[in-house]
């Protein structure tokens, strides 16, 4: 009688087992195909240049005209494009006058660059010194106010030292505490030749990686001018010298009588960062691959590198997040060039520390 009650006992025990394994086993399957749980990521800090490192950085052109120094600005939101459009003139040299605007006017690239082309010395010199190019465009989409008081800091800076002041070629005038320079002829443009780290009385560092222009620099504390720009080629085009202009008060570029808003895809704006990635404002959008038709000038390996693709969540410096064939990992890292400043003559790349490229120099 014991044996059957034990026997009896063990068999219900077994039944309970059986019963009830079902929603252990689906306890555990639930718990192990659970997502493991994963911590957010801290935001970005955007990375801010100092007040002195700006100034260091708008020096080579703090004392161009007020439409000159907004194309510049714009343009360098879209270093790609100086590229193919440097790229451009240097193969149509032929083109002169009304022909060349007509033939700028059919490319593709932003207002800005196409503005550029009436000065090719300042085009040449952004693709020359790209490193540079690309910090300054960097720094307008993140720091725009303050790169603009930048500017006004050096301007005043030049006029105490006694090298800024009205002449034959520009005029000099203050409105309020804001120093403003503008052509003398509407019609003609003189772009000032000086040495960016002597002009402004105390000598500042030279920007890292920068080279001097011929046409641009000249050795001294002075000022001097070259040969002016005429513009009346241009003149009737969407792009030309007289749609641009700088709203000191508002620190906005001027462009049509409106706002200028870039569309460039190369830069992100730090300051508006969440979880699905960088968000622009005012007309800066997340990062993406080239604009426009920029990324033809960079593809196939005539520049050293291949045409990139965009990575979400990228906030380094400019063209950051390039590694496409161990080639580039950006231009720009708080100023420091990979190249060494850029681009020298037909394709190659001028090291800072090592050799020259496959191209000469220009």
């Amino acid at each position: 009688m014991d044996f059957l009650k034990q026997s009896l006992s063990l068999l219900l025990s077994c039944c309970l087992v059986l019963a009830t394994a079902p929603e252990g086993f689906a306890a555990q399957a639930d718990q192990s195909a659970a997502p493991p749980q994963v911590q957010a990521a801290p935001p970005v800090q955007a990375s801010q240049q100092t007040p002195e490192q700006l100034q260091q950085l708008v020096a080579p052109i703090a004392l161009y005209p007020d439409a000159l120094v907004a194309q510049i600005l714009a343009a360098a939101t879209y270093p790609d494009q100086i590229v193919e459009a440097d790229r451009w003139l240097q193969q149509h040299t032929d083109l002169k006058g009304e022909q060349l605007g007509q033939e700028v006017d059919k490319q593709p690239w932003d207002p800005s660059v196409k503005a550029l082309a009436e000065f090719p010395s300042v085009l040449a010199n952004m693709d020359k010194n790209l490193s540079w190019t690309s910090s300054l465009g960097d720094a307008y989409v993140n720091q725009q106010q303050d790169v603009m008081n930048a500017v006004q800091v050096m301007r005043d800076r030049a006029e105490k030292a006694g090298n800024l002041k009205s002449t034959s070629q520009e005029k000099v005038s203050k409105k309020a505490k804001t120093i403003v320079i503008e052509p003398a002829d509407p019609q003609v443009v003189y772009v000032p030749e000086y040495d960016p780290w002597l002009v402004y009385g105390a000598p500042i560092g030279i920007w890292p990686g920068w080279y001097s222009y011929p046409g641009l620099y000249v050795a001294g504390p002075g000022i001097a001018f070259g040969l002016g720009f005429g513009i009346g080629f241009f003149g009737g085009y969407g792009w030309g010298w007289h749609h641009w202009g700088y709203d000191w008060h508002h620190h906005g570029i001027i462009y049509n009588h409106n706002t200028y808003i870039s569309h460039s895809r190369i830069f992100v704006n730090r300051n508006n960062f969440n979880r699905g990635g960088f968000h622009g404002t005012g007309g800066f959008h997340g990062a993406g691959g080239f604009h426009g038709g920029g990324a033809r000038g960079l593809a196939g390996g005539q520049h050293g590198f291949a045409a990139p693709h965009g990575q979400s969540g990228t906030h380094s410096g400019a063209f950051s997040g390039f590694n496409h064939g161990g080639v580039a990992r950006g231009f720009s890292s708080r100023g420091h060039s990979s190249f060494g400043g850029g681009f020298h003559g037909g394709g190659g790349f001028h090291g800072g520390g090592g050799g020259h490229g496959g191209g000469g120099h220009r």
